[in-house]
């Protein structure tokens, strides 16, 4: 059986606690090589799955096309969410993705199994949070090669599917930029600037 030292969950917890969303004002010209891109999908192919159902797909965005329409597609979304936080004017200085900046895009997508899958039978969603477990791999992976990810969420997955030529089997989970990046923050950018506070165990703990 396969045991680890201290000194190796040490090493995994700063992997974790280091971890950051990173936006594109930290992105650096630098081109993330396919080499690396491997090591990062690979590692996603590690993950659990309910039933080892494996739902997860990747469309990999390199060109600038693309690129440029998926940020209009973001833009048009963030200009829109503002009546959201009208009493938050922080949320209109916020920079929330690095699409453009980035060396690479890629679209993480779920795709239903036709046949039943184990586990699955009453949590319907649960394939979808296998693929969530998917993108923490890249997302570890990647801190570890010192490349950075961010994850853009205010988009709106059927006009990216369709940016993408991607048929509606597939659902978009994730839409991650990631590139190398001029610093990872001590602290996550979010609470640094006050968005919110940081909970600790106790306050997640229900009684």
């Amino acid at each position: 059986m396969l045991k680890f030292s201290k000194e190796e969950l040490d090493t995994l917890d700063k992997i974790i606690s280091s971890r950051r969303d990173i936006r594109g004002n930290n992105f650096i010209d630098k081109e993330v090589s396919n080499k690396k891109l491997k090591i990062i999908l690979e590692s996603a192919l590690k993950a659990p799955s309910v039933g080892y159902s494996q739902p997860w797909h990747f469309k990999i965005v390199k060109s600038d096309k693309q690129k440029n329409k998926i940020y209009k597609n973001f833009k048009k979304s963030y200009i829109k969410s503002f009546k959201k936080f009208e009493d938050r004017p922080l949320y209109k200085k916020l920079k929330l993705e690095g699409i453009k900046e980035s060396s690479v895009n890629v679209a993480v997508f779920y795709k239903k199994s036709h046949k039943e899958v184990l586990g699955q039978t009453y949590m319907k969603r649960s394939g979808e949070y296998s693929v969530v477990c998917a993108i923490h791999n890249m997302w570890l992976t990647a801190r570890a090669l010192n490349i950075g990810i961010g994850w853009v969420s205010i988009i709106k997955p059927k006009k990216i599917r369709k940016v993408l030529n991607v048929s509606n089997e597939y659902k978009l989970i994730g839409y991650l930029c990631i590139g190398y990046t001029k610093n990872f923050l001590d602290e996550p950018e979010l609470k640094k600037v006050g968005w919110d506070k940081e909970k600790n165990l106790q306050d997640c703990i229900l009684k």
